[in-house]
């Protein structure tokens, strides 16, 4: 790496951010540092972990950005993760959302569950354990108090007006102020005041038991009983009534495991556990996981947070704008113990299923590289052709990274120059369409390219991307026996059979990716059959063009089920009259020749 030498020695000892890129110029690391010079000088000096080995492995280049000061450093940092989404970075992107009670900003209130949380003026409260304690909450608040119901304004009051759930503002005046009073009780209860209203509904029950109003006190009885029900207490709590998020964290082997506590109303209600790799000091990878934690609106922040002594409260306090607490006593000192304590009991847990699971990917790829003799194939793309008799022919490619599937990079293709079933040509077709446009685009290429196929297709392919295109990406071909199970690797010029032992990980790892580039080309396949096939039906009826075909394939869902359809069935699928009749005959022609 001699470049790389020359350029850390120009390396500022100021505090910024610093990009790590691979041979194809991609961004595949985002950090930052107090001191530049020091952090990006580590990666090429000491020894490593077997994980940060691997990044530094794909480094060819790096670009840094200085900064006035570290908290700028980290605002930083999540703006070029979130534009670049480097591989090796924290993303945040599960699909761990909870739900919310909302009261809308609207000239008349309604009160909803939702798993977005929106700068839009209404008022949200949660994150609530799942979403049937949200759901159950709601309904025992539409019980007590009757704000709008329908999301649009009816023109006549609705069953919810009847039972006494709404104050029917589509028909009769409601107020701003009773509408404010009404969010006040609702806000209130929310915040920790269930217990009062409780209080008052007892009171009110008692009173109208002694009127002789036992309907009403009936009514009183039934909310008292639905707060009781719905409101349980909870087993850890905490005297105040603050919401507040309690962080812990632990890390071992570049691992790091992060465990929140979400505190609402004194009780805490629900945990979130992420694991994931670290390449930089364990604090600051700490801060990276709040900024995605919190700046990509996944989670919304609470009046405070407490975390752990070991990192900067101040720097955590202005960076997230929020008031940040390192308990040193009592119950709140306990509560992030207890989130650590988790932390690192999740951590040696996963240790097992990681070692697994890399033994399954990363390593996998690291040694189909060595077989094959050509540099750790991190991405890799397979192709696969699909056809029935030479009619309608399709190919599709998956896209793996570290030997995981990367779906949002699959491909179909249509297959537009071939008539008939030439498999080489169609190969050629796809794998120059597919590495032209990522050419014209300034995309990352492959590492590797597998192709679904014998010799014959690695020659078509090579043809394409070596002599044509001038690419030195290497391909492969996947054999199959008798049985349409994989059976060899093919590689080189000629194509040669290379040697794996069917119970090593690089040989599973190539038939996972066999396995889903097939079934890909084939559900693609027997998509385009089907709307073919439905297609031919109405190609001759006047007045059905592309759309209504398309409107008529979602509406019936298959050929056999517009066939067995009415006219008065066509017509309400949006067909106007003369067409529907049309088709009809056209059906009850094709019926008569068939003999159905």
């Amino acid at each position: 790496m001699p470049d790389i030498k020359e350029k850390l020695v120009l390396v500022p000892a100021q505090p910024g951010c610093y990009l790590m890129k691979n041979k194809h110029g991609t961004i595949i690391y985002v950090g930052k540092a107090k001191l530049l010079r020091n952090r990006v000088r580590s990666y090429f000096s000491g020894s490593h972990d077997k994980k940060t080995q691997r990044l530094v492995s794909e480094i060819t280049d790096f670009e840094y950005i200085v900064t006035s000061s570290n908290i700028e450093a980290l605002l930083l940092e999540q703006n070029l993760i979130k534009k670049h989404e480097p591989r090796y970075n924290v993303l945040l992107k599960d699909d761990k959302s909870y739900p919310y009670l909302k009261i809308t900003k609207e000239e008349h209130p309604r009160l909803i569950t939702t798993r977005k949380v929106k700068k839009d003026g209404g008022k949200y409260f949660g994150p609530y354990p799942n979403v049937h304690a949200a759901n159950e909450t709601k309904k025992l608040l539409d019980r007590l108090y009757p704000l709008r119901k329908c999301r649009t304004m009816p023109d006549r009051v609705c069953l919810y007006y009847h039972i006494g759930q709404c104050l029917a503002p589509c028909e009769f005046e409601v107020t701003e102020e009773k509408n404010q009073e009404l969010v006040q009780e609702i806000t209130r209860f929310l915040n920790g005041g269930h217990k009062e209203i409780k209080a008052d509904l007892t009171k009110k029950m008692l009173e109208a038991s002694e009127e002789l109003k036992f309907e009403r006190a009936k009514e009183y009885r039934d909310q008292v009983q639905h707060i009781e029900s719905v409101m349980e207490k909870q087993k850890m709590t905490v005297t105040d009534l603050v919401d507040r998020d309690v962080f812990g964290y632990a890390y071992d082997k570049g691992w790091m495991c992060v465990q929140v506590f979400f505190v609402r109303q004194g009780k805490l209600i629900e945990r979130d556990v992420s694991l994931f790799p670290i390449y930089q000091d364990a604090a600051d990878d700490f801060y990276t996981f709040l900024g995605q934690f919190y700046l990509n609106d996944q989670h919304q922040k609470p009046k405070e947070i407490f975390i752990p002594n070991t990192v900067d409260e101040n720097l955590i306090s202005q960076f997230l704008s929020v008031k940040t607490l390192q308990p040193k006593r009592g119950q709140k000192k306990a509560l992030v113990e207890l989130a650590s304590e988790n932390a690192e009991i999740a951590l040696k847990e996963k240790f097992d299923l990681i070692e697994r699971d890399e033994q399954k990917t990363v390593v996998a790829v690291e040694r189909l590289g060595e077989a094959l003799n050509i540099d750790i194939p991190h991405r890799i793309e397979a192709f696969d052709n699909s056809n029935l008799q030479g009619v309608d022919p399709v190919s599709a490619m998956v896209s793996f990274i570290d030997g995981k599937p990367d779906k949002k990079n699959y491909r179909k293709y249509k297959v537009k120059s071939v008539q008939g079933p030439d498999d080489y040509e169609s190969m050629r077709e796809v794998v120059r369409r597919r590495y032209l446009r990522l050419l014209k685009e300034g995309q990352a290429l492959p590492d590797l390219i597998v192709i679904d196929g014998g010799k014959g297709q690695i020659s078509a392919a090579q043809e394409i991307i070596q002599d044509e295109l001038g690419l030195s990406i290497p391909v492969c071909g996947l054999a199959k026996d008798e049985k349409h199970r994989t059976s060899q690797l093919l590689f080189g010029d000629p194509p040669e059979i290379v040697q794996l032992k069917r119970t090593s990980q690089e040989f599973y790892l190539l038939q996972r990716i066999q396995d889903e580039v097939h079934r890909f080309a084939i559900s693609f396949h027997r998509n385009i059959r089907k709307q073919s096939m439905f297609s031919s039906v109405l190609d001759d009826v006047e007045g059905i063009g592309e759309k209504r075909k398309r409107s008529l394939l979602k509406h019936f869902g298959s050929l056999k089920r517009l066939k067995e359809s009415s006219f008065d069935e066509i017509r309400a699928a949006g067909i106007p009259e003369k067409a529907a009749r049309d088709l009809m005959n056209k059906i009850n022609e094709e019926k008569d020749e068939t003999g159905e």
